[in-house]
């Protein structure tokens, strides 16, 4: 997340610097979504409709599939230049399918800027892209009752890893010129818009692709070959030597690779002082301690000391899917004046935490990408401290603003939503917000970090520390678009008041009951097909 600032006149140097940092990415992203209009207006992408020997019956299928995407052109044109017979629309999704990994192929083999970290991390994210939209397409073939919305979660995915990638060669740390940046967006424009077409053909159209399915019927099938109610360490790790480690980072690497059975590690109490990577092919993790504050994990990677944004500057880095953390804490020490320094980053999908703390300033948790669920974890941070493009329920915990910086106002959310069709946002239900100590800033819900941010507080207890308005646009003294989705639904306490909220088209003060149900763990995230097991509390419903 990129830096917050106050107009005031009397910032540091320190202020100033970040504030020309923050327009010079701005200018950046005007300038690249300038060449992206231009690229998917021009030739770039395939813009002419090669029509082949295919039957007219074949050609009003695939158009009539097309036109649910948002970019029909490209769609019509990417799909028929492979040249297959596309009698169905699963054959249609499939040939989507292949379409965006042939360009995700492509671009691993692309030469991004030397001696950049930006770069190792675009490399990655594209990797992972490609592993998502692979596991889309045997989605299709999945026993899953929820495959749909598995495909959607995935391709979702894939569209936050591109962006991500974008994100952190825009970052001025990255170092990398105004040219090249557009260069390299304009080598990616294709990737996206293909992507952006398979999500929105698999979120309008899920029963034509497969047919209708009686699901009623069908089994569920999750990850896992079992499930465990009670903790059996795997492996025990303790700072003393009373252990079979005594860090994690050591009793993760003896976790299998993808193992669909749960891996315990029991961490001792203690602070450890270490940044860990739970990574992609780490499944099933279940990482738990003797108490949130008790058992900490503690680190200090930030932007201004290390040049590290929120992807790679997380104390614990989750990535492995079915990742669970229980009764532990997870902070970055870095403190404010060194802007972002996350204590958490969850790519991990399906990833569950239970009884943790997280605790740092500016963009503490990064709920990444995926599904994921938070009960009853204390949350603290300042600017954008709870940020990313997961679809996330945070159930019965507790989110605490602290004073910032001077000229920085507090925002609990920043929602990074970029497509329409994602299935992604975050939604507070039953928590209580309030204050860490003496907060006399202004303190706002959230921000929209993205066009289509969505975020939803409900049933939770205000405090009187949130700002009247409520939200704060991106940049003070601006608008939202139009197209974001801001909720709250049946809030108490001093902070609750919608007299004094925002007026954006996209803000809705008083959500009907359907619509914040549609926010639950079993609506929102299909809780019940992967948190049961482990006696984790949740409310499925609203």
């Amino acid at each position: 997340m990129e830096n917050t600032y106050s107009l005031k006149s009397n910032e540091s140097k320190e202020e100033e610097h970040h504030r020309r940092n923050t327009r010079r990415r701005l200018i950046i992203i005007a300038l690249s979504s300038a060449v992206l209009l231009a690229l998917v207006a021009g030739a770039v992408i395939l813009s002419t409709r090669a029509k082949s020997s295919s039957t007219k019956g074949q050609q009003s299928i695939l158009e009539s599939i097309c036109n649910v995407t948002l970019y029909q052109e490209s769609c019509y044109s990417s799909i028929s230049s492979l040249n297959q017979s596309t009698k169905t629309p699963m054959q249609i999704f499939t040939l989507s399918l292949q379409v965006v990994l042939n360009e995700l192929t492509s671009l691993k083999s692309s030469t991004f800027p030397e001696n950049a970290s930006a770069s190792n991390t675009c490399r990655r994210l594209i990797q992972d892209a490609a592993d998502h939209v692979s596991m889309s397409a045997a989605s299709l073939s999945s026993d899953t009752v929820h495959w749909a919305e598995d495909a959607r979660t995935w391709l979702s995915t894939a569209v936050t890893d591109q962006q991500t990638c974008l994100e952190a060669l825009t970052d001025p740390s990255a170092n990398i010129s105004v040219s090249t940046q557009v260069e390299i967006r304009a080598s990616m424009a294709n990737a996206a818009i293909f992507t952006s077409n398979s999500l929105a053909i698999v979120s309008k159209i899920p029963d034509l692709i497969r047919g209708r399915i009686n699901i009623s019927s069908r089994r569920r099938v999750g990850d896992l070959a079992g499930t465990e109610a009670e903790l059996r360490p795997n492996a025990t790790v303790a700072r003393d030597g009373s252990g079979d480690y005594e860090t994690i980072g050591e009793a993760v690497k003896a976790v299998p690779e993808r193992s669909k059975r749960r891996f315990f590690i029991h961490v001792k109490r203690g602070e450890y002082k270490e940044n860990v990577v739970v990574g992609k092919d780490c499944w099933n993790v279940v990482m738990y301690g003797d108490g949130s504050e008790k058992t900490v994990v503690s680190g200090n990677l930030n932007y201004v000391d290390d040049g590290l944004g929120p992807f790679d500057s997380p104390t614990l880095i989750a990535e492995g899917r079915g990742f669970v953390a229980m009764d532990m804490g997870f902070k970055n020490t870095a403190g404010p004046e060194k802007f972002q320094a996350a204590a958490l980053r969850s790519s991990s999908d399906r990833s569950i935490f239970y009884r943790c703390r997280f605790d740092a300033y500016q963009d503490t948790l990064y709920a990444h990408s995926n599904r994921q669920f938070y009960r009853e974890c204390a949350i603290t941070g300042t600017v954008d401290f709870i940020f990313g493009n997961a679809a996330a329920v945070f159930q019965n915990c507790r989110v605490e603003a602290r004073q910032p910086m001077r000229g920085q106002y507090n925002t609990v959310t920043a929602q990074s939503r970029s497509d329409p069709n994602q299935n992604t946002g975050f939604a507070i239900h039953r928590c209580s917000i309030g204050p860490r100590g003496n907060v006399t800033a202004r303190t706002f819900f959230g921000r929209p970090w993205e066009a289509y941010s969505s975020a939803v507080v409900m049933v939770s207890e205000i405090d009187g520390v949130i700002d009247p308005e409520g939200w704060s646009a991106w940049e003070p003294g601006s608008d939202a678009p139009d197209s974001i989705y801001y909720g709250e639904y049946r809030n108490d306490g001093p902070g609750s008041g919608l007299g004094g909220r925002v007026t954006w088209p996209g803000y809705r003060p008083a959500i009907e009951d359907d619509e914040a149900e549609g926010f639950s763990v079993e609506k929102f995230i299909q809780g019940s097909q992967w948190i049961d097991g482990l006696n984790i509390r949740y409310d499925p419903h609203i």
